[in-house]
């Protein structure tokens, strides 16, 4: 059967590894599941290991601070965190371990920031991750939304990116402008070049070629149709050829 993300590495092992809070995650469900990987334990740990623990981590919290877990946000959940069926226990203890301990989101969302300091498009992607898990139900409630801006602030995201990202997602002012990322003002040409941009940028495919795991092609695909829809709605309004 083919592994996913967790494997053949002991989780005691890449707990350590990984150190900080999500290490601590890991080595409390250790020899529960593990981790797919060849090689030392005590190199580093590698990144779609970080991202997909974070992501449950920040999940799990995010469950907690809106005090209820729909039908709808668990199927949206494993939409986005996609492991064999075998492996599949293991990530939901991992959930609810984290949903349960007292530390707080802001550790979780620290070490990821710290992870990808140098790749904001990945930390943008565990933010998109969260925002289809909070809509799912099709309302993202007011605690949803103080987190969500809380993890975009650690993240480092100011106003005006975080309302990108959340227009993607929530359409509070109907604007697809804001998707894009752009001004009204924007010429053709200046648009057509900024859309080719954000395509190239959020492809599926370069995602794939990164090496990174299902949960960020998951959410990069959806983050493309979301660029897509935004585009055509202005090329119909501009009436672009």
């Amino acid at each position: 059967m083919t592994q996913g993300v967790w494997g053949k590495l002991g989780g005691a092992g890449i707990g350590l590894a990984a150190g900080g809070p999500l290490g601590a995650l890991l080595g409390a469900v250790a020899g529960h599941f593990l981790l797919d990987r060849e090689g030392s334990l005590f190199g580093p740990t590698p990144r779609e290991v970080v991202f997909t623990t974070g992501l449950v981590a920040l999940a799990a919290k995010m469950a907690k601070s809106d005090g209820v877990v729909t039908p709808s946000e668990v199927a949206a959940f494993a939409d986005i965190v996609q492991v064999p069926e075998n492996e599949r226990a293991g990530v939901e203890r991992l959930f609810d371990l984290a949903k349960r301990t007292t530390s707080g989101f802001e550790g979780y969302a620290r070490q990821v920031a710290e992870a990808f300091r140098d790749e904001p498009a990945l930390l943008e992607d565990v933010l998109d991750g969260l925002f289809h898990i909070a809509k799912a139900d099709g309302a993202i409630h007011e605690s949803e939304a103080r987190y969500l801006a809380a993890v975009a602030e650690i993240f480092g995201f100011d106003e005006a990116r975080f309302a990108g990202i959340t227009a993607r997602h929530v359409r509070v002012a109907d604007d697809p402008y804001e998707v894009l990322g752009v001004a009204r003002s924007l010429s053709e040409t200046e648009l057509k070049a900024r859309y080719r941009a954000l395509v190239s940028e959020n492809h599926p495919d370069r995602v794939i070629a990164r090496g990174l795991p299902p949960a960020a092609v998951a959410i990069a695909t959806r983050r493309l149709a979301a660029i897509n829809a935004a585009y055509d709605r202005i090329a119909a309004e501009r009436r672009l050829s």
